[in-house]
Order: C-alpha cells, then sequence, then structure tokens
C-alpha cells in the first residue's frame, strides 16, 4: 500500500492519503502537514490533500473524506476532489461505481461513468445565495448582480456558497493576470468573514463560459470543479445562460447541467499521476514516525494496474518521496 497517490483534473491536483496508514488527522498540527505535503519545492507538491476513507468502508453507508487546501486550511467541499476520491476508492477499495461521499460540507453522490478514462459525475446539488449562507457582510441576499467596492473600482458580484462561498464576477474580459490581482483582494475583503473563492467570467454564448479562478485556500488555479459549478449556478442565477453550461478553464472544460430547481451536476475526467512513500526526511519534518523502507505491493481492485516503485535506484538525499509516474 502506498503512503500517498496523486491525481489531477485538469491540472488541479490533489495527494490522496489513506488515515490508516498515515495519520494526518492525529497529529498536532494536519494544516502545517498539509502545508508542507501540497509545498512544490519542499513537498510533494499539490492544490490540497484527501484523507480518506476515515473509518471502515461499508457496503450502502456514506465513505467519510477530510479535505485540505494547500494553504493548510480546512475545504467543506471540493467537486474535483469528490470526483478523484471516487476513482481512488473504485480503483483501491470497494471497486464500486457510485459512492456517497461524506464531508463537512454533507453527503454527496458520485458516480463512476467511465473507469478507464477517469470520468465520473458529481451531485453538487441546490447552492444558496443568502448572505447568511455564504457567509456575506454588507451585501443583502440573495447577493446576485450586488456591487463590491474593491481597489478603487466598483464591481458587480453575486456570491453563493455550494459547499465552500464563491464570489463570480463577470466582465467582458478575464485574464490570469487579472486574476493575481485582484482574486487575492476579494478573497480577503472584509464582506468575507470565512475568505471567499473567486471566479471571473466571461460569458460567450448561452452554452458556454470561461473563468479565471483565485481559491481562498491554493491561489492561482488552473480548473476548480467548484469553481465551474459555482460560474454555472451564477451565470444561469443572472440569466446568461441555458441548463447546460461547459465551462471553460485554462486547464480545460467541464461539462454542467443545472435542473428546474437550481441543483448542479459536474462531469468531467480525472486521472492518477503517481503514486508513492514519503521519504524519511519527509516523514521526520511531518512528525510521523519512521517506518521500514519497504516497497509497494498490491493493485487497485479495478481499473489501471497501480505503478510499481522502482527500488534499485539510489535516493537522492533529502528528496521529499519516492515514486513512479502512472
Amino acid at each position: 500500500m502506498y503512503d500517498f497517490v496523486k491525481y489531477q483534473a485538469l491540472g488541479n491536483d490533489y495527494l490522496v492519503i489513506d488515515p490508516q496508514r498515515i495519520d494526518l488527522l492525529g497529529l498536532p498540527s494536519t494544516a502545517q502537514a498539509a502545508r508542507l505535503l501540497c509545498d512544490r519545492h519542499f513537498g510533494i507538491g499539490a492544490d490540497g490533500i484527501l484523507l480518506g476513507p476515515v473509518g471502515a468502508v461499508r457496503d450502502g453507508e456514506p465513505v467519510v473524506l477530510r479535505a485540505f487546501n494547500s494553504d493548510g486550511s480546512v475545504c467543506g467541499r471540493s467537486a474535483n476532489g469528490l470526483r478523484i476520491f471516487a476513482l481512488h476508492l473504485s480503483q483501491y477499495h470497494q471497486g464500486a461505481r457510485d459512492v456517497l461521499i461524506r464531508t463537512l460540507a454533507g453527503d454527496t453522490a458520485v458516480r463512476i461513468e467511465d473507469l478507464d478514462e477517469g470520468i465520473a459525475r458529481v451531485e453538487m446539488g441546490r447552492p444558496t445565495f443568502e448572505a447568511a449562507d455564504i457567509p456575506a457582510q454588507g451585501l443583502p441576499g440573495p447577493v446576485v448582480a450586488r456591487p463590491l467596492d474593491m481597489a478603487g473600482r466598483q464591481l458587480q458580484v453575486t456570491c453563493l456558497n455550494n459547499g465552500n462561498p464563491h464570489t463570480v464576477v463577470p466582465l467582458p474580459e478575464v485574464s490570469a493576470a487579472l486574476a493575481h490581482e485582484l482574486g487575492p483582494l476579494i478573497a480577503g475583503h472584509p464582506a468575507f468573514p470565512e475568505r471567499t473563492n473567486v471566479q471571473f467570467m466571461r460569458v460567450l454564448d448561452r452554452a458556454t463560459v470561461e473563468i479565471e479562478i483565485w481559491e481562498r485556500g491554493a491561489g492561482y488555479a488552473l480548473a476548480s470543479g467548484s469553481s465551474a459549478c459555482a460560474a454555472a449556478s451564477a451565470a444561469h442565477a443572472l440569466g446568461l445562460v441555458d441548463h447546460a453550461v461547459r465551462v471553460r478553464m485554462p486547464g480545460g472544460a467541464f461539462e454542467t447541467a443545472i435542473d428546474a430547481q437550481g441543483a448542479v451536476t459536474l462531469s468531467g475526467a480525472s486521472e492518477q499521476v503517481a503514486a508513492g512513500f514519503l521519504a524519511p526526511r519527509l516523514r521526520a519534518h511531518l512528525g510521523l514516525p519512521a517506518v521500514p523502507d519497504t516497497p509497494a505491493t498490491g493493485t487497485p481492485a479495478t481499473g489501471t494496474p497501480a505503478p510499481h516503485t522502482d527500488t534499485s535506484r539510489p535516493t537522492v538525499r533529502a528528496s521529499a518521496a519516492r515514486g513512479t509516474a502512472a
């Protein structure tokens, strides 16, 4: 069994770690451990950590997952994280195509539509636009097309919570530079006491939008499933799109669908890119006990075979992790 398995969904990458093997939840500071593991220079590198399954996996019962952003903050729910974790469960644990995942934001149904291609559909439910639920201060709810003063300019924003708080800013043009400039300012605006994820959105037609993303816990992101859902929901609430919306991001595109009650589903692909072990020095930095240096064994329950770790090569001094790309 590996210490970690790394996945990506349109460039949005996560480390999946089984708490039964690496007990990050039992450390004095899980947040500090998440920051180190996600660090792309001193750790393995990722946008976030998925810790699960927490507890036993039983047929017909929700599988518990805890998620953390790369800055160590808690993530209530991530659409990409949920799809990645469902794929991981299908490959390494129960082999089921339908799974109910329990996060801090509640239970979410995920279906693996194509295991070989890593395509999964997640039911994100109906978001709330009410200020108290986002939460947002000084913006009367529902927070749809409300003015927000920012850095000497007034922006029109639509805010919602779909498991995480989001602020969508419709604009005639969007860019990565704009996301880097205004994203941190909006994310930390006093109107948002718990901070907010930010999507700068350009509507291309009634079936397509494009967004640039600034995440409150990870910064600039190539893609985000919950951000894609937030943008689709905001555009729909503003009357700018119909019920099926393709959301384009720098990392690629997701397909979303909005039903008559406003509930959102998202479909897209994710893939495993690496699996391996934490090096002794990194384990020590994390505060984990030392373990014997053993190679990986076993294969996933279904789907693509687990990559074999090559232990014939010498370990690089002070390396963060060992593993092979899948």
